[in-house]
């Protein structure tokens, strides 16, 4: 996965992950990646700064965890994050197999040379996930919200 800033023609800046820098090139293309402030499409990469670790602090192995936003404890999503939580879902749920809960052995079996080299998503349990960072598997959690057709 590759983390790029990008940038509207309108001026908002945003994150946006991509498989690689070809799959960012195909979606701007194919104007799939839109700004989640203001829908245009017109969006570029923005200069960054890049993630250059301290001797003395070396990169952690595991990410820590993502913050949860629950509207039961008053944090409501806002729309520009509903939004692009909507579209990053119907691109994986369109570019990648659905395992269920056979993601952390799938993964494992990817990782492993065992299959095919292909985008997966499913379910996981925390126990699961830990012992897939533990052996260097690289995967991602994202929040998953409901389709807002059903």
């Amino acid at each position: 996965m590759i983390h790029y800033q990008l940038r509207c023609a309108a001026g908002h800046e945003f994150d946006g992950w991509f498989k690689d820098s070809a799959g960012f090139d195909n979606q701007i293309e194919a104007g799939l990646v839109v700004c989640p402030h203001c829908g245009s499409a017109e969006v570029g990469r923005a200069l960054m700064t890049p993630g250059i670790p301290r001797k003395s602090r070396p990169e952690p192995d595991v990410l820590p965890p993502e913050p949860v936003v629950s509207p039961a404890a008053g944090g409501l999503i806002p729309d520009s994050v509903r939004v692009a939580l909507h579209k990053l879902r119907e691109e994986v749920e369109k570019h990648c197999d659905y395992v269920g809960t056979d993601f952390a052995e799938e993964a494992r079996r990817i990782h492993n040379g065992e299959t095919e080299a292909r985008g997966i998503y499913g379910e996981s349990t925390d126990e699961e996930a830990e012992a897939l960072a533990e052996d260097g598997i690289a995967f991602a959690r994202i929040p998953w919200v409901p389709r807002s057709d059903s």
